[in-house]
């Protein structure tokens, strides 16, 4: 996949990170990456070399790219490099509502300093601990099942954190915390393909949306753009009892983002 060429690349779509990474690497003669970079604010005519690849160790970014520049000042010759953490989702067709994140309720207590009344709700929840009598499920309780007074502790909870959960699970925590936002959505038959590349500060911009939070008919949580709901699955086992977040990427197509879009 490494020595594939852009053309190459766009003629069969995008099917995952390498090919991001390829594009990068062969921003010499492919007019995405040259595209990409100029987003990011970099002049292709200072830029010296760019090296793509994926982290070993990665959390929310999927591809890091190493761009050395060159910048002439009063006659001097400066070499820099300069590190970016790009996300990257892959769409295809017109639904693009996916995972963002899961993890177990003791993961996030700890991470968002969560009451100890709100983790236990959110296990009834997800099913780690087992539901009251008055469920409709015998694997968990929804949402909308707990008392009205729980109910509101729960959305007065979400509302209070709202920005840092949704800057957590969209740009993450540390060295390969992501910076940049890049979807790629092509039809099923490979015809075309289009994409935006955005700042990760305003994917969460568009995420957050009118920062409304809600319990949803189905007894699920809405947070924003951003649902949060069971993991369920994976054929009954224990790890289906944890939190999922999902959201859609295209969301981040609009008026102002449609200028970085491209068809072919």
């Amino acid at each position: 996949m490494a020595g594939m060429t852009g053309s190459e690349i766009a003629k069969g779509g995008f099917d995952n990170e390498w090919e991001i990474i390829s594009k990068f690497n062969n921003w010499k003669t492919d007019k995405d990456a040259q595209a990409w970079l100029e987003i990011m604010m970099y002049d292709l005519n200072e830029i010296i070399s760019v090296k793509a690849e994926k982290p070993e160790n990665k959390y929310k970014s999927d591809v890091n790219v190493v761009i050395n520049i060159a910048i002439v000042k009063k006659n001097k010759r400066t070499k820099v490099l300069s590190v970016e953490n790009i996300q990257v989702k892959l769409v295809t067709g017109e639904n693009g509502f996916n995972q963002v994140e899961k993890k177990r309720v003791e993961q996030y207590k700890e991470a968002w300093h969560m009451p100890d009344e709100i983790a236990t709700l959110l296990k009834l929840y997800d099913g780690e601990l087992p539901p009251r009598k008055n469920s409709s499920n015998p694997k968990r309780m929804f949402a909308n099942e707990f008392a009205e007074p729980e109910q509101q502790k729960l959305l007065d909870y979400f509302q209070q954190h709202l920005v840092m959960i949704v800057s957590d699970i969209i740009r993450g925590r540390g060295h390969f915390a992501a910076e940049w936002t890049l979807v790629i959505n092509r039809d099923i038959k490979r015809t075309y393909y289009k994409w935006v590349l955005i700042s990760i500060n305003e994917a969460i911009g568009f995420y957050l949306g009118d920062c409304n939070v809600s319990i949803t008919s189905r007894g699920n949580f809405k947070l924003g753009n951003v649902t949060l709901q069971r993991k369920g699955g994976d054929k009954g086992a224990d790890t289906a009892n944890m939190l999922q977040f999902k959201a859609n990427p295209l969301i981040l197509f609009n008026d102002e983002t449609a200028m970085y879009s491209k068809t072919i």
